[in-house]
């Protein structure tokens, strides 16, 4: 991975008093940030020495404007007033909210910008923007407004074309997305009234008109079928539904031999015990365990991982494309690959009785199940069997079936990791997953709940602690300077909203201590715990996950706070994720050696995967709440017991206790008006009566609306809280 040094950014010289006015900003915008000198250096890019900018912090704090900690690094005073008149900038990704406003996320800043909607200036959601901003706002967050569109998420758009006699209009399907799109009558390619098409942005606001300029690309057809929507999905988030030809063509071309001059660079693990454990759909095995007992009676155990980058070379057609994707998306009912099926499927699919090229991580386990060795290197090997997690749980339930005895040690390893990682402040919860049944069309039979048990956690243990050494050896190993590497981290909850949660957790019954990160996870576990005998405790779990800071990739490693780990990268998927093929790369370079990357480049890769992992999770959450309207549509009068999982000033979200669907009861359809007082308290302004969240309420299903992928309910009686029930 070259550096491309007309693409970096030069390091800048700063006058005295220029230099001294930017370090104060930097500390300003991230008042909950400590610094020592080489880390404003490296943060603004700076060309100065590290006395220096000393010399400018220690004036700060002499003028009161920061402060000296014992550990030698400085932070900003919070109790220095700011003034109307200061005025900053930062670059950010556009979160448009339903209602029309919008935040700016991944600043670098400790919170987000609000952005009223009328100071967008034409940027749309999911837009890398230039902002000015005031620390002086309404509420606890800074405002600003959009000073420069920097980079467009996307240019083609999927909606529902209107056509009159002189020309057509494109309205998205995007809610987010608040412009209708203008389309001249010769670019419609034909496209009739109300049909779905998919439409290209020629020009972004015209001379004459606010609305963008576009042209019809691809007409889908009449709107209402479930494959056009998940397409429409799929296209909503930039992701192209066929692979390029010449990338086709490239995956083709690729040759599956098991060539002995490759073998003899590869350590041999074809006569070790081999299996994979996979969902039951699963075409893609990118991991498989090897066990095997050594002549001192320690136990080694390996994480085979499917060696993409032995196919995928740098700067190939495959690898651009893989990089542009950077994910496959995994909708209800389909899945969006990153690599072709040659390579996903086949070539590095760790299928049964089969010879296959990997990536190993390889521990070796003590009499007292403790990791006393670790190799990395590439392997091959010969899987014996192909598990679902199914046969697997089965087989750890009843102690019968193949491979009994390994699959069980496995599994007590599995859960000695697992207890170590919470002992260590490891948080314990995840969000409940939910999965339907489909018919031979493709529509929703059943909702259910995916359940984790034994032989989840078993894969999921280790491929953490695959993840967590790869990135440890990286980390510590430094010749003058840290080797750049993809850091998978995970910052502490935000202070403001854990507050909030605990206020709110302390009227549900359940005391939460939250003075320091440690006592926050604890807090979490034991609710986690709670929630097991107390079902109404339940919804604050996916409220608790709301609080947590969203994991990314990044080269600044923090750690991983909710799995408490110090170093964790993405080493286990190359199949599904890009982030794991650059990991690779760069692990094999520094395997014997020392191997430095560009890290500004890095960083640059690092921030268009995270990009590419929140619109892959947005699209799956649409595919999700499409078939949860496909679902209920067909139960429209239906009455079901629910609780109260949200509310905002337009009404409740009710999530439906037998299926877990979500739904919406507008106050408009209640007999009076409603206050809300919080985030999570509702009160009638004729009756009194009060609404809170956790109440377990009755509702009748009114009606859906596919385009907005909501569902209408109404109340048939009067709530009742959970603890009465």
């Amino acid at each position: 991975m070259k550096s491309n040094k007309k693409k970096r950014p030069g390091k800048r010289k700063k006058k005295n008093q220029d230099l001294k006015n930017e370090i104060l900003n930097l500390l300003k915008r991230t008042p909950k940030k400590r610094y020592h000198a080489r880390q404003i250096i490296k943060k603004l890019r700076l060309s100065v020495s590290a006395d220096a900018v000393d010399a400018h912090l220690l004036a700060l704090e002499k003028e009161g404007k920061a402060i000296l900690l014992k550990n030698g690094k400085f932070r900003f005073n919070k109790n220095v007033p700011t003034g109307k008149e200061d005025r900053f900038t930062a670059e950010g990704i556009v979160d448009v909210a339903r209602q029309g406003f919008a935040f700016i996320t991944d600043t670098g800043l400790d919170t987000d910008i609000f952005i009223p909607a009328r100071k967008l200036n034409y940027a749309l959601h999911g837009d890398r923007v230039k902002v000015q901003y005031s620390l002086k706002s309404r509420g606890f967050r800074p405002e600003g407004k959009v000073i420069e569109v920097l980079k467009r998420a996307a240019d083609h758009f999927i909606g529902t074309i209107n056509v009159s006699q002189k020309f057509a209009f494109v309205i998205p399907d995007n809610q987010r997305l608040s412009v209708d799109i203008f389309v001249p009558l010769s670019d419609t390619e034909g496209a009739k009234n109300g049909e779905k098409v998919v439409v290209r942005i020629m020009e972004w606001h015209g001379k004459k008109r606010k609305s963008p300029i576009g042209k019809v690309t691809h007409v889908l057809g009449e709107s209402g079928s479930s494959d056009i929507e998940m397409k429409s999905i799929l296209l909503q988030q930039g992701f192209n539904l066929e692979f390029p030809e010449e990338v086709i063509a490239e995956s083709e071309g690729l040759n599956d031999k098991i060539t002995e001059n490759e073998v003899t660079k590869r350590r041999d693990f074809r006569a070790v015990t081999t299996f994979t454990i996979d969902p039951d759909t699963a075409k893609d095995f990118d991991d498989a365990l090897s066990i095997q007992y050594l002549e001192n009676g320690d136990c080694e155990v390996g994480v085979h991982i499917a060696d993409v980058t032995h196919y995928v070379k740098e700067n190939s057609a495959l690898d651009k494309e893989a990089y542009k994707r950077s994910t496959s998306v995994y909708l209800v009912d389909r899945v969006l690959p990153m690599l072709p099926e040659k390579l996903s499927n086949n070539l590095c699919s760790l299928r049964p009785n089969e010879d296959k090229f990997t990536f190993s991580a390889v521990f070796t386990f003590n009499k007292d199940d403790q990791v006393v060795k670790r190799w990395f290197g590439k392997t091959l090997i010969h899987s014996d069997r192909r598990f679902t997690y199914e046969e697997a749980q089965e087989i750890l339930e009843t102690g019968e079936g193949e491979y009994a005895s390994e699959l069980k040690k496995l599994n007590l390893l599995a859960k000695k990791l697992r207890n170590n990682r919470f002992k260590k402040g490891g948080i314990s919860f995840v969000s409940p997953e939910v999965k339907f049944k489909l018919d031979e069309a493709g529509r929703p039979i059943e909702v259910f709940i995916k359940e984790s048990k034994d032989a989840h956690k078993l894969i999921e243990d280790f491929m953490l602690l695959a993840n967590r050494e790869v990135a440890t050896f990286i980390f510590k190993k430094k010749e003058g300077k840290p080797v750049p590497f993809v850091y998978r981290i995970h910052d502490h909850p935000d202070e403001v909203k854990v507050a909030d949660f605990a206020a709110f957790a302390r009227e549900m019954g359940f005391i939460m201590h939250i003075d320091t990160p440690g006592q926050i996870s604890k807090a979490y576990n034991a609710l986690t715990r709670q929630a097991e005998t107390q079902p109404e405790l339940k919804m604050l779990l996916p409220l608790a996950i709301r609080t947590m800071a969203k994991a990314v990739y990044s080269t600044d490693n923090i750690g991983h706070y909710g799995l408490s780990f110090d170093y964790y990268t993405h080493f286990t998927s190359p199949i599904r994720r890009y982030s794991d093929v650059l990991v690779h790369r760069i692990l094999e370079k520094n395997l014997k050696t020392i191997y430095l990357v560009s890290e500004d480049e890095l960083e640059a890769q690092c921030q268009h995967i995270s990009v590419q992992e929140r619109k892959a999770m947005e699209a799956e959450r649409e595919s999700v709440r499409y078939k949860q309207v496909e679902y209920l549509e067909s139960h429209i009068g239906s009455l079901y017991e629910g609780i109260i999982s949200g509310m905002n000033e337009r009404g409740i979200f009710v999530e439906l206790i037998e299926n877990w669907c979500e739904g919406f009861v507008g106050f408009e359809t209640m007999q009076e008006s409603f206050t809300l007082e919080g985030r999570y308290k509702a009160i009638g302004n004729r009756t009194g009566q009060v609404y809170k969240m956790g109440d377990k309420v009755q509702v009748r299903i009114a009606s859906v609306d596919f385009a907005k992928r909501k569902v209408f309910m109404e109340f048939i009686e009067e709530p009742f809280n959970t603890a009465d029930s």
